[in-house]
């Protein structure tokens, strides 16, 4: 089987830095924040995205049906 060398590099990261946490995600996501903090970078945040009224999701049998045919 092909062996993707880089993946496995990938993979080993991971685990060390999840290791390195104790598989402790808050920390984990706290650790990110701070690096991107020090990064100097300026982060932007949007607003979100305004949803349609309409449901995606029937809840009435007549509307289910119209969606199948």
């Amino acid at each position: 089987m092909w062996r993707d060398e880089i993946q496995e590099e990938i993979h080993q990261i991971r685990e060390e830095h999840f290791l390195s946490f104790n598989y402790d995600l808050k920390a984990m996501f706290a650790d990110w924040q701070k690096r991107q903090a020090e990064d100097g970078r300026q982060v932007v945040t949007l607003p979100p995205k305004r949803r349609a009224n309409k449901s995606l999701h029937p809840t009435d049998q007549e509307q289910y049906n119209q969606l199948l045919h």
